[in-house]
């Protein structure tokens, strides 16, 4: 099973602070943002942990997570003000894949049973402060958590007493020696957190010291590739959410290396003669999502979370000089979803004298809904007819109303397919 290296978010009035009871900001960039860099930086999970103390500060952070969720491409897992069945609830439902009950207050013990027979006992982590909180609630923890969640002071102790996967917060710069313990499967803590933690430099020395961590490793050596006369093949370079042709550059061995190691695409530079990571001085750095070889295995296709412009000239892509274009009708679904919503968001922001979308935007949110319900029993009707022309027709005309819905309430087509790719 592989060691995991989980950052924690100390959320605190829409912020991410330093710690427990600290005022500090950790950054000035948004919560979610700092969540969605955390997969490009080598985070497997994140730990979210709500500072709040009123009710109302609570509901404010549940908006917080889910923004987190939304946006972070790893796992997430909440605690923090957890009093009730209804808390729980509110954390898995925002997006979380796992909630934590915090066994310094005796309130959390009571309520082990109850949220763990609701959602399962794999979606719940039990924290506790001591050896002795453990051996009192042994027997129920071991039937209805996950996990265990402890200190790294209680690291040792804990792991002689539970049979659970252990998460441990480490306080210390030397989280390889958690992770070397057997029963630790999770660290989180000051040692992984932070923007300018470097987590796959982490990993690959705990991959030198044999601790089974999740790290790019090629199925191809790079000695089987197909070399250009200068021991070199191109890169093809995609935008991995659009599918967008950013750039071509080239890679040599230890630049392909480089990349493995350190999650960041990395080039040979033709013109310097020099190994170069893209966005070293830019800060627009290219953070590989997957690397695929073709069939002559001479050209590899690098999906990647772009930072920024791909280009030097400050274009998101290289290719942005338009030669030759025949005009032809885009049956690109993604695109085609896009274009027509783009469209709509224009009409609201430029209204037109005469558009039936403007008309829709006028009237209001509950003659939009009228329509969308309209529609949806049109599709009922037509499914019942055999000509799939008219379902076909009723399924457009219900999708260009959702749109409009979308528009007016500011949900984009991005908001709707992280949703969808979550379940």
């Amino acid at each position: 099973m592989k060691k995991l290296l989980v950052p924690v978010i100390y959320l605190k009035d829409g912020t991410a602070v330093s710690g427990f009871g600290s005022e500090e900001r950790v950054s000035e960039v948004p919560v979610e943002e700092l969540a969605a860099g955390a997969s490009d930086r080598g985070a497997d999970e994140l730990l979210v942990l709500d500072f709040s103390e009123s009710d109302a500060e609570h509901d404010r952070a549940i908006g917080d997570l889910i923004r987190i969720c939304d946006r972070a491409e790893v796992p997430v897992t909440g605690g923090g003000n957890v009093r009730r069945m209804e808390d729980v609830k509110k954390i898995l439902y925002a997006g979380c894949r796992r909630a934590v009950l915090n066994f310094a207050k005796e309130s959390n013990c009571d309520l082990l049973e109850e949220v763990s027979g609701k959602f399962g006992k794999d979606k719940i982590v039990v924290f506790v402060p001591d050896g002795e909180t453990f051996w009192k609630h042994r027997e129920q923890i071991e039937t209805f958590a996950g996990m265990v969640f402890c200190d790294e002071e209680q690291a040792d102790e804990i792991s002689r007493l539970s049979g659970l996967p252990l998460m441990v917060m480490a306080k210390s710069g030397n989280p390889e020696k958690l992770l070397a313990e057997e029963q630790v499967c999770v660290v989180t803590g000051a040692g992984v957190s932070g923007p300018e933690q470097d987590l796959m430099a982490l990993k690959a020395s705990c991959r030198e010291a044999r601790i089974p961590v999740n790290t790019f490793e090629s199925s191809v050596s790079w000695a089987e590739f197909k070399k250009n006369s200068d021991g070199m093949v191109p890169v093809i370079v995609q935008d991995y959410r659009t599918d967008e042709v950013l750039m071509l550059a080239y890679m040599n061995e230890e630049a392909f290396e480089t990349t493995l190691k350190t999650g960041r695409m990395t080039y040979w530079s033709r013109s310097r003669n020099e190994l170069w990571t893209k966005g070293l001085t830019s800060g627009h750095f290219q953070y590989v999502k997957s690397l695929m070889l073709d069939c002559d295995g001479d050209t590899i296709l690098a999906r990647v979370s772009q930072i920024g412009a791909a280009c030097h000239t400050g274009n998101r892509t290289c290719f942005f000089r338009e030669l030759a274009k025949k005009e032809y009708e885009e049956r690109n679904p993604l695109k085609v979803f896009q274009q027509v919503y783009d469209v709509i968001c224009d009409r609201k922001q430029h209204p037109k004298e005469g558009s039936y979308t403007n008309y829709l935007f006028d009237k209001g949110i509950d003659k939009i809904l009228k329509k969308v319900g309209e529609e949806c029993t049109e599709i009922v009707i037509a499914a019942k007819n055999p000509d799939p022309e008219e379902i076909k027709y009723e399924i457009s005309d219900f999708l260009y109303h959702v749109m409009v819905l979308m528009a007016e309430k500011e949900i984009t087509w991005e908001d709707i397919t992280r949703e969808l790719a979550r379940r």
